[in-house]
């Protein structure tokens, strides 16, 4: 795809230090610009936290439920205003911002009545004479370090079990999406205390400062190459990473009607910037023709412009570009766009079909993170597990077909951290989301995410004392 469509927005010649300009990805062009924090300001920021942890891991968990109840409706009353600084940031259709505010607002709903949830590995008369506990405690500041992607939806995945097991957070936001999180850590200061959320706004360097601060932990979703380079930087740090995907798509012959029009649609969704959505589909030889037509119908029925939005960023949309550019693929089929008026310079793509390309392609081996879905045969339901099972990331998978007892037994075979039947991107709070392999480990979602932020203490005590005499 030639990259000269969409040439470079025009940057200020006088920008002012210690800021960035933010570009509006449907148009390209220049929209405002945030500040960046260095090291003075991410060590003051981290001290703040430090700071105000002892006053919220002292709250009764009653008390902190509240809070995070209280910054739920906070949410909430204000959802018009986050959909609108998620749109300006990210591009995205206004149904989608507006469902992301909701399941954020929902986050924060559910680990609310998390924060009042107790659980042990063990407790009782384990030694003669004794009696034991364990208590898990909170590990103290937790730097989290959000993506472009969803801003407030993945700041919300770290910062609320974070928040509900009794910790303080400071949060960076990605360098082209600060403007949901900003709002966030005001509603967050309001809701639940001065400095128990702290937001630093900045570039890649700023993320790099916060993970060599004084931060307990460090929570990052990213590409894998930056979750390495996190690792790394933070030592002997606990570090949850939730990192790229690549969610190989078993289709067997007997698959549902709507499968095609289901897969394109989650394709798609975010213009397919997102870990988890579907990205190889893989198919019997004996009806890869048909899924090859299917999907190229079902993909051509998303347009960019009218059902989902621009990719987010220059960097990201030339190096989509390039991965297209470098598959050897002998099918492609694009689909239209339906762009507005002035939105000719903006980082749009449209969906696409490639197909007939071999296994270590480009396309397939790496995460595109675009709205492209390539298509591959297998000689054998094996074979397409083989293949399934065949590249770094294992994050998520789905299987399509009426068969219930195959799609089951091959979902269970799947090396991924979450698996669908008939489905794809299907999430909830109450149900854990994470990775394997190079996409990451720990857990996000449901009650075992807080363990991401606590720490177990055994304690125990002798109960039998010697008799004493006076």
């Amino acid at each position: 795809m030639d990259t000269s469509q969409n040439p470079s927005p025009a940057m200020p010649s006088d920008r002012p230090a210690g800021t960035v300009p933010l570009i509006d990805p449907r148009t390209g062009r220049v929209r405002g610009s945030s500040a960046v924090a260095r090291e003075r300001e991410v060590s003051a920021v981290a001290g703040a936290s430090r700071r105000a942890f002892p006053g919220w891991r002292a709250l009764t968990p009653r008390e902190r439920s509240r809070r995070l109840d209280r910054l739920a409706a906070l949410i909430e009353e204000h959802a018009a205003q986050y959909a609108a600084l998620e749109r300006a940031g990210t591009g995205k259709p206004a149904d989608e911002a507006a469902g992301e505010v909701e399941q954020a607002a929902d986050l924060f709903r559910f680990y609310a009545w998390a924060a009042r949830t107790q659980s042990a590995p063990a407790a009782g008369s384990f030694v003669a004479g004794h009696e034991s506990w364990v208590r898990w405690e909170p590990i103290g500041v937790i730097g989290v370090v959000v993506p472009w992607n969803y801003p407030l939806m993945m700041a919300t995945w770290r910062c609320a079990p974070a928040l509900a097991a009794g910790n303080t957070v400071v949060a960076k936001p990605a360098e082209t999406t600060p403007d949901s999180l900003l709002l966030f850590a005001d509603h967050a200061r309001e809701a639940l205390g001065e400095d128990v959320v702290r937001t630093l706004p900045g570039d890649r360097e700023t993320g790099r400062l916060l993970v060599a601060s004084e931060v307990d932990v460090v929570a990052f979703t990213g590409s894998a190459a930056a979750g390495a380079d996190v690792a790394a930087r933070a030592g002997t740090k606990r570090v949850s990473l939730e990192l790229g995907g690549n969610s190989p798509v078993i289709v067997l012959p007997d698959a549902p009607e709507d499968t095609w029009t289901e897969l394109a649609r989650a394709a798609t969704y975010n213009a397919g910037q997102s870990c988890a959505v579907p990205a190889r589909v893989i198919t019997l030889r004996e009806s890869y023709d048909s899924a090859v037509a299917l999907l190229t119908d079902a993909m051509r029925e998303r347009r960019a412009g009218r059902d989902f939005g621009p990719l987010n960023n220059a960097d990201q949309a030339a190096r989509y570009d390039r991965i297209v550019a470098a598959s050897s693929a002998k099918v492609t089929a694009t689909a239209e766009m339906t762009l507005g008026e002035g939105e000719e310079g903006g980082f749009w793509r449209p969906a696409c079909v490639l197909a007939d390309l071999p296994d270590d392609d480009p396309a397939v081996v790496g995460e595109v993170f675009g709205p492209l879905l390539t298509v591959q045969a297998a000689e054998s339901v094996e074979d397409a597990v083989a293949l399934a099972n065949g590249v770094p990331q294992a994050l998520a998978a789905s299987v399509w077909t009426r068969d219930m007892a195959a799609g089951l037994d091959l979902a269970g075979r799947l090396n991924a951290g979450e698996a669908w039947l008939n489905c794809h991107l299907v999430q909830t709070a109450e149900l854990p989301h994470g990775g394997r392999g190079s996409s990451g480990h720990g857990t996000d979602l449901s009650t075992l995410a807080l363990h991401e932020y606590q720490r177990p203490k055994t304690i125990t005590a002798r109960v039998r004392l010697a008799p004493r005499f006076w």
